[in-house]
């Protein structure tokens, strides 16, 4: 492995700020988090740069959500995990519960943390790598694991309170990036989105057309956007 933070600290690298909270959340004060990629960074298009492999050189422990997210990073994710813990967090999921792309029957989609309590499956990969590589604070692991599954609870019961707000007609989530289903499952939400699962794909004209047409038949009052998404396409 590499060389370990000077304080003793298991040094951790997670790919997406969503996997960098849960361990932050697990692994408490025995850890050190670099996460990969900042807000607004997109995980199909990203390419490690060579700070980022020294990065994950360095590491004790490398976690990422994958299920294909981080496409682009796979091969090196891959071949450092011949020599160190590397875990893809989101394969520890139930696969019965993970939702198909369409058009690919044997590839699934990777946006799992949009329903929480799939999301919440992922805590115990992380608690027993974390165990493994400190046994030492196994103990203060597992309490945290505990705390975290309890406040995803918590705020999936808040999700679900907040949905039921929205008359059950007007639950309809109109998107640029089509990352919504686990989400639309869960809460109760019809999922239109304008780019296929992974960004790379392109939207038509027709594409455009038919969604704008959607909208202005079903009065739909917002449209939610994302920061990596074209300002051409919104």
């Amino acid at each position: 492995g590499g060389a370990p933070a000077d304080d003793g600290k298991l040094a951790v690298v997670a790919t997406t700020g969503q996997v960098g909270d849960i361990v932050r959340n697990v692994g408490g004060d025995a850890v050190t988090v670099t996460t990969l990629m900042g807000p607004g960074v997109d995980p199909h298009l990203y390419v490690a740069s060579e700070g980022d492999v020294a990065t994950l050189q360095d590491a004790d422990v490398i976690f990422y959500s994958g299920i294909h997210l981080e496409a682009q990073l796979a091969d090196v994710l891959r071949r450092l995990g011949e020599r160190k813990p590397s875990v893809a967090v989101a394969e520890a999921i139930d696969p019965t519960q993970l939702l198909p792309i369409p058009g690919a029957a044997d590839q699934h989609d990777p946006h799992v943390w949009f329903d929480v309590t799939l999301w919440a499956q992922t805590i115990a990969a992380v608690e027993t790598t974390l165990a493994e590589a400190d046994p030492a604070n196994a103990a203060q692991f597992a309490a945290n694991a505990d705390r975290y599954r309890a406040e995803l609870d918590e705020l999936d019961a808040y999700v679900r309170a907040q949905a039921a707000r929205v008359p059950a007609e007007q639950r309809v989530l109109v998107t640029a990036h089509d990352a919504f289903h686990y989400f639309g499952r869960a809460y109760g939400f019809d999922v239109r989105g304008l780019q296929g699962i992974s960004t790379a794909a392109e939207a038509s004209t027709a594409d455009v057309r038919d969604l704008a047409d959607f909208i202005t038949a079903n009065q739909i009052p917002a449209i939610f956007v994302e920061t990596s998404v074209p300002v051409r396409t919104i």
